[in-house]
């Protein structure tokens, strides 16, 4: 089995144990009311979106979520928290190095011999959901995984629904559709980014990500039979019919969407085998985007 698949397979216990340390991070991370910003680069940055909708759609305080490329320097917060599984990626270094004693920041890292330790307030290591693949899975959910049960929104169903995700067969004529459209809303809607992206780097998959009440304006248009649209958590009202009509396969998401992930790097992984593709070494990319110093 390739990294990737062996990574994701582990992520119900990565999950529990994540659950098992909010607490003892406590104090490293967001308090009730403060101000925050989540950062992140590809991956980290989605899952950045979904902490910040989950942390401001429960009344815990207003919470942005910036690419570490964009974040705005002029605005004012209590607290930067950085999710970062290499601690190397020069976005994420040169936006923390700029914050330094301005604002507390905070790491979550799987690494804690990297540069990141040395430019953050408090640094949160998840050393057992580190990866060796290129392709983020276990880290991303883990760390989503420790900040839900921080925020008081993790339920205990979601890790027996990851189970599920890795137990249960992927529905009929999934693996030989050729374009994969993933919805959310809220929350979910920076898991369905992650779920596209996924798709790009494992399997070279033609995929688009869109807010579930977006996608009749416009997307909708190339939808075809050869099309999956997958929707993380509860969609709006007759969308599914829409999508039918189109003759797209609907996929209605029925587990915790962070399980739903699961079963799209499920498919990621699935697709990628049916193409004689390794999903361990997807084209262009490496594990950590370190730019040349300028």
């Amino acid at each position: 089995m390739s990294h990737a698949g062996n990574e994701l397979s582990s992520q119900p216990a990565c999950w529990t144990r994540a659950a098992g340390l909010a607490a003892r991070h406590g104090a490293a991370l967001p308090d009730r009311g403060e101000r925050v910003a989540v950062v992140g680069c590809g991956t980290s940055f989605f899952m950045a979106q979904a902490v910040a909708a989950l942390r401001e759609g429960a009344g815990l305080g207003e919470t942005d979520a910036f690419a570490a490329s964009e974040f705005p320097p002029a605005r004012r917060y209590d607290r930067v928290v950085a999710l970062t599984r290499s601690g190397t990626t020069t976005e994420v270094l040169d936006l923390l190095a700029g914050l330094r004693g301005r604002v507390r920041t905070t790491a979550v890292t799987a690494d804690p011999g990297t540069p990141v330790r040395e430019v953050v307030d408090d640094l949160v290591v998840l050393d057992f959901a580190d990866e060796e693949s290129v392709v983020q899975t276990r880290f991303a959910t883990t760390a989503l995984t420790l900040l839900r049960a921080h925020l008081g929104l993790h339920p205990d169903q979601a890790v027996a629904d990851a189970r599920t995700a890795l137990a249960e067969p992927l529905p009929a004529g999934l693996v030989e559709c050729t374009q994969f459209t993933f919805l959310g809303r809220g929350w979910t809607a920076g898991l369905a980014q992650e779920a596209a992206l996924k798709m790009r780097e494992a399997s070279l998959s033609w995929t688009e990500a869109y807010p579930a009440m977006e996608y009749r304006h416009g997307p909708i248009s190339v939808s075809t039979d050869t099309t999956a649209t997958w929707m993380f958590g509860r969609a709006p009202e007759g969308l599914a019919e829409e999508v039918r009509a189109t003759g797209a396969l609907w996929v209605e998401g029925a587990l915790d969407p962070l399980a739903e992930l699961v079963r799209v790097q499920r498919l990621a992984l699935a697709v990628a085998a049916a193409r004689g593709l390794d999903p361990d070494r997807p084209r262009h990319l490496r594990r950590s985007v370190i730019l040349d110093a300028r």
